[in-house]
């Protein structure tokens, strides 16, 4: 486990904030690796005649994020004993700049083993949420 996690253990403790720059480049990246070529994802004449008026982010690209984030705090127990729970609330466009955040909501113990609830959120460079999730963390 993390070092830094040991002392951000209580409810209410803050998770280390994350903060990446969504690129035409980076959605064109997740295609190629999910293999999720959505024209509304990676064709911007198509997109432009859609509601969003342009290409948005795959949502499992943010989710990664979200990801990413509880890894860096929990290491390997994120992906031994992780869960997630999420909701897409908005379009993440290429230009946008979103910032995970998310702090503990709980703490129990199953079957012996701490446990861990969180409340994470994505928000864009205008402070719209656009990601809310609820994750579980096992600290064995």
């Amino acid at each position: 486990m993390n070092v830094h996690v040991k002392n951000q253990l209580d409810v209410g403790a803050k998770l280390p904030v994350l903060t990446k720059r969504i690129t035409q480049a980076k959605i064109n990246a997740y295609a190629e690796a999910s293999g999720d070529f959505n024209p509304i994802h990676v064709d911007e004449e198509f997109a432009k005649q859609t509601p969003f008026k342009g290409t948005i982010a795959h949502g499992l690209l943010s989710l990664a994020y979200l990801s990413e984030m509880m890894l860096s705090w929990v290491g390997e127990n994120w992906l031994s004993g992780g869960e997630l729970n999420v909701t897409f609330l908005s379009p993440v466009k290429p230009g946008d700049t979103i910032t995970i955040s998310g702090h503990v909501i709980a703490k129990e113990m199953s079957n012996g083993v701490p446990r861990l609830r969180v409340s994470l959120e994505a928000v864009n460079q205008n402070n719209n949420k656009v990601v809310a999730a609820e994750a579980g963390v096992s600290l064995n």
